[in-house]
């Protein structure tokens, strides 16, 4: 960037003084503060934008590289399992024990979702940040109800409905 040493800043404030005078130069001067300021936050800005955008083309070479590494793999593992297949060991396609289920499909993938299931949720029980203990000390009230459930909780046992 420029190279401003004390002496040309000194230089610029004296030759700003006599051009532009005393009594407008604290208000030019904080113009030109503020018009800085927002050069530095524009320039902040696109250089964030620049960062952001390499690190993005960075990202997509690295997710084209797994992918070809992942296809490679799973080429590779076919191409063995077809090989493992075909090897025969004095076998015959439908002589093997469980040969017809797994072997004839090239692309066998084992389920699990048999193993676990996601836990139920239940909506009716909500779960609060503060203690229950806190809110009956404080009198805090913990259930909601309606002004006519309210009304009919404290009427007195003797007074009937109106």
């Amino acid at each position: 960037m420029i190279d401003f040493g004390i002496d040309k800043l000194a230089l610029i404030g004296a030759v700003a003084l006599i051009v532009i005078g005393p009594e407008r130069l604290p208000k030019v001067a904080r113009t030109v503060g503020v018009l800085l300021g927002k050069a530095q936050r524009y320039v902040s800005q696109v250089q964030s934008e620049v960062n952001r955008s390499i690190e993005l083309e960075e990202l997509k070479k690295m997710k084209a590289g797994l992918e070809t590494a992942a296809s490679d793999v799973e080429s590779a593992v076919y191409q063995n399992l077809d090989e493992v297949r075909h090897a025969g060991d004095g076998f015959h396609e439908g002589d093997r024990p469980g040969d017809d289920s797994i072997a004839s499909s090239s692309h066998y993938t084992p389920s699990y979702s048999h193993l676990y299931a996601p836990p139920r949720k239940n909506w009716r029980l909500k779960k609060a940040a503060v203690p229950m203990w806190y809110k009956q000390h404080n009198g805090v009230r913990r259930h909601v109800q309606s002004g006519a459930a309210r009304v009919a909780r404290f009427r007195p046992p003797g007074a009937g409905p109106r």
